[in-house]
């Protein structure tokens, strides 16, 4: 079973991003699209774990503790550059204790022997990956220059910056993710509320 980790969008922040997407998706039509439904915050992302693994993972989340955060979504980027896009995403804004939640989690997880992070907690939200491979930020063998995003990425340099607004997150939830042809299918399992 593959699972991770996320916070979900409040309703008013999806309906804004919702209708972003909707005006801009044709500017990279080979690009795969996040549906507007599977928008989140990835926390940990945990990977293949057998069934048996998830009460265990439930029980060292309950553990986690951690304060209600406003996060903030504004501007815009790509991953791993501009010249060699494969994702395209929206930056997020939030206050130390986004990156604490993230790392206390992480270290709850790390006692089931899930191995830690490798590098630094980057929040942010994927909207679009460019082509096959991964969504991974960092620089893989074979990234290149691309077109993929090439004429959105001269539409989005005659907007204004981008805002989709502010919300609270008063809690994370353990989600599995499915993959399929159409796209992946996320299941939330649990929720773990912040206080």
């Amino acid at each position: 079973m593959r699972v991770f980790v996320a916070i979900d969008l409040d309703s008013e922040v999806r309906e804004k991003i919702t209708r972003f997407l909707e005006g801009v998706h044709g500017f990279a039509d080979d690009a795969r699209w996040v549906s507007s439904e599977s928008l989140h915050i990835t926390l940990k992302f945990i990977g293949e774990q057998k069934e048996e693994q998830v009460p265990a993972i439930i029980e060292h989340l309950r553990g986690v503790s951690g304060n209600s955060i406003d996060i903030h979504f504004t501007g815009h980027g790509f991953f791993p550059t501009a010249k060699a896009p494969r994702v395209f995403w929206i930056g997020i804004q939030a206050g130390p204790e986004l990156g604490e939640l993230a790392a206390s989690i992480d270290s709850a997880l790390s006692e089931l022997k899930i191995p830690p992070e490798g590098r630094a907690f980057s929040p942010h939200l994927t909207l679009a990956r460019g082509g096959a491979g991964s969504g991974s930020p960092k620089w893989r063998k074979g990234d290149s220059p691309n077109s993929t995003f090439a004429e959105l990425q001269k539409r989005l340099a005659a907007m204004s910056d981008l805002d989709f607004g502010t919300m609270a997150a008063r809690e994370f939830s353990l989600y599995r993710s499915q993959l399929s042809p159409g796209g992946p299918k996320y299941t939330k399992l649990q929720s773990f509320s912040l206080q």
